[in-house]
């Protein structure tokens, strides 16, 4: 399993569980862009930044593990570790409350409890509640007028990131070891970074969503954070597949480069650090450079119709800035069929730019909506066959 850590936007994009990797910002996470305009923005106020928790949790609580199994057998690999969950898991007994009150209000508490979490509850670690959220899933900087925002332990006066704000937090603030959240367009990729500890998030589909709370399942993905890549690692070892010994030797990294023209460091500074990295790894083959905008377009036909047509436009920035705009759209189709009927029906309190976001979802029309799954269909496969992985 690789990892990266980093204290900027875009931090952690692991595109499958096994060896291969596309470094740089992803192609699903171009709306980083979107991110990183919206989060230079400073808070002025911190609410919860005295707190013993860092205002990290919502609700404190403590699931037991599973009984370790009597000697001669080993340990569970989990034991002695304790981890918190982000406010959109299911919690047997407990109001999964989707980061807003309204919601905790209308909703009974939850008859089971998610699967991820059962997993690694019968693996030895121990829950101890869960963690602040932005509202419904929808935010990028890990504020919550209503919880309180979570406090970076680094620089307090910093935005934590969002949406999995309280257990990047909890786990920078070494409250626990480890904690899980959920991605959909950047929500444990953008709290790591921020927080500046370790984030992980596993390909769409490979990690029961069975018992979290839906934003769009298209791109709904469970993740987590550690701050020891050990730790990481042993979590990521009962929560992802096990794959088979000569898939897992396989070591090939893709270099998005064209992508780094979004942030302020150039491919020529980050190529020779890589370069210089992977040296020292067994088995590694050099980095292949790809104009991953320039893929795209050549392979994902559907997403032509999207692009712009201006003659001042780069082709692979148009194309990328295309499938950002369709995934968006996706995202709040998606979102309007999962809760449409309960907005509609409970008109919830949220905050201003939550608002905005709910009313741009429910409010929108999608006559394209067979092209935006097209496109969703054409790029899987491609990138499927970039990364040279069997569908």
């Amino acid at each position: 399993m690789e990892t990266s850590k980093s204290i900027k936007v875009g931090k952690i994009n692991v595109s499958t569980t096994k060896a291969w990797m596309v470094i740089g910002i992803g192609v699903v996470s171009v709306a980083g862009v979107v991110v990183f305009l919206e989060t230079r923005r400073r808070r002025k106020t911190l609410d919860g930044s005295t707190k013993e928790d860092f205002g990290a949790f919502i609700e404190r609580f403590v699931l037991a593990p599973s009984p370790q199994p009597p000697p001669p057998a080993a340990r569970q690999s989990l034991s002695g570790l304790t981890f918190a969950v982000k406010d959109i898991f299911d919690v047997k007994g407990y109001v999964t409350g989707f980061g807003n009150p309204d919601w905790k209000r209308t909703h009974e508490p939850a008859p089971r409890t998610a699967v991820a979490v059962t997993r690694l509850l019968k693996n030895g670690a121990t829950c101890v509640g869960k963690t602040v959220m932005d509202e419904f899933s929808l935010g990028f900087t890990g504020e919550n007028m209503h919880y309180g925002t979570p406090a970076t332990p680094e620089v307090p006066t910093q935005i934590p990131g969002g949406s999995s704000s309280g257990s990047a937090v909890a786990v920078a603030a070494q409250i626990v070891d480890f904690a899980i959240g959920t991605d959909t367009l950047g929500c444990v990729r953008i709290p790591a970074s921020f927080c500046g500890i370790f984030g992980f998030k596993a390909s769409h589909g490979v990690i029961s969503c069975d018992g979290v709370l839906s934003n769009s399942q298209s791109f709904d993905t469970v993740g987590w954070f550690a701050r020891d890549p050990s730790i990481l690692l042993r979590v990521g070892s009962i929560l992802l597949p096990v794959l088979p010994a000569e898939r897992r030797r396989m070591r090939r990294l893709i270099f998005a480069d064209d992508c780094f023209q979004f942030s302020r460091v150039s491919s020529q500074r980050t190529i020779p650090v890589v370069n210089r990295a992977i040296e020292s790894l067994s088995g590694y083959q050099q980095p292949q450079l790809v104009n991953i905008g320039k893929f795209i377009a050549s392979n994902v036909p559907s997403l032509k119709g999207f692009c712009e047509k201006s003659l001042n436009s780069q082709h692979g920035v148009s194309t990328l800035k295309a499938l950002s705009s369709v995934m968006i759209s996706l995202q709040r189709y998606e979102f309007k069929t999962n809760h449409e009927v309960w907005i509609k029906t409970i008109k919830p309190r949220s905050a201003p730019d939550i608002s905005d976001r709910v009313f741009a979802a429910i409010n929108t029309t999608h006559e394209n909506i067979k092209t935006f799954y097209k496109v969703r269909t054409e790029l899987r496969a491609a990138l499927h066959s970039l990364l040279k992985v069997s569908m």
